[in-house]
């Protein structure tokens, strides 16, 4: 917001723990203006990713941002939910009551468009999910790209996968719509695995969250104070901002190290299917010498970030 106007932001999320984490912060950081938000299946399923965006929106007090319904599986691949991991919810199982937001009538590939092309600035695309609604954007519809100022993703990794050893779940659960995003024709910066596991907001802070009287924030403690049943046990637990991260970084991108380097998914079946290979190499190597250079995406790779700078920045927001 260095010139004094707002960024305008669409988000595209597959509502869970860390994707309602990330809304609430977009909602109330004065430098964003969310112009729309797209639900995808990933974390759960489609219809309960709706139920929690307009939950979350209505605990935030957001104002009147359209929400629509998009893809409910992936291009190829049948559905495969992370619920083991956000609860059978996608929210934790906070119980909380269901929204009285309704989401718009449209679809979210109508909705994406529309938003889009009538911005008076060129958008800023925050996918923090599976990539099926933005890929079918782009197919269905090209000419956005011309309004859309950049795309920072939440999804892939340089080095550990989550979904597999190497593919992290977002780019794992709908691989040809990660193929299609990297081929968009604007910059994109991945947020990948590699920083996203690095935030955490101490256990001081999160239990200082859970005790407040506004009922926003105690959600947002709650959500961070969620455990992947697989890694439970700490009763004070430091919280993960996770896909918080990736909107934080559109605010300050200065947190981020990143470096510009070639990305490509991994399309072949087998156990890499799903993997961002990110070639760190200094120079090409044998393959490329002796076979041709085949055609990358250049992308802005986030390597490291500044832990400190994204906790403060988020909690000061929130």
């Amino acid at each position: 917001m260095t010139d004094g106007q707002r960024i305008p932001v669409i988000i595209d999320c597959d509502t869970g723990v860390d994707d309602a984490l990330a809304l609430l912060f977009a909602v109330r950081h004065p430098a964003l203006d969310v112009r729309a938000i797209t639900c995808v299946a990933g974390n759960t399923d489609v219809d309960g990713v709706v139920r929690n965006t307009l939950t979350v929106l209505e605990v935030a007090g957001a104002g009147d941002i359209p929400v629509a319904r998009g893809a409910e599986r992936p291009l190829i691949e049948p559905v495969r939910t992370a619920r083991h991991v956000h609860g059978q919810d996608g929210m934790g199982d906070l119980g909380l009551p269901a929204p009285t937001r309704v989401p718009v009538d449209v679809d979210a590939v109508t909705l994406l468009r529309r938003e889009i092309l009538a911005s008076p600035r060129p958008v800023t695309l925050i996918p923090m999910a599976p990539l099926t609604n933005i890929a079918l954007l782009l197919r269905t519809h090209p000419e956005v790209t011309r309004n859309i100022e950049r795309i920072v993703f939440m999804g892939g990794a340089v080095a550990t996968g989550n979904a597999t050893p190497v593919a992290e779940f977002n780019v794992w659960h709908d691989p040809e719509a990660a193929a299609v995003l990297l081929t968009a024709g604007v910059p994109i910066t991945m947020y990948g695995l590699d920083v996203f596991k690095k935030v955490l907001v101490p256990a001081g802070e999160v239990q200082r969250l859970r005790a407040s009287p506004e009922a926003s924030l105690r959600m947002a403690g709650e959500l961070l104070a969620h455990r992947d049943p697989a890694t439970s046990g700490d009763p004070t637990p430091m919280g993960g901002l996770g896909d918080a991260g990736a909107v934080c970084a559109v605010v300050d991108p200065k947190g981020l190290t990143t470096e510009r380097l070639p990305v490509e998914v991994v399309l072949a079946p087998g156990p890499a299917r799903g993997q961002t290979i990110v070639d760190r190499r200094p120079r090409p190597g044998e393959s490329e010498i002796h076979e041709g250079m085949r055609e990358q995406a250049l992308v802005e790779v986030a390597l490291d970030v500044d832990v400190e700078r994204y906790v403060n920045l988020y909690l000061e927001t929130v």
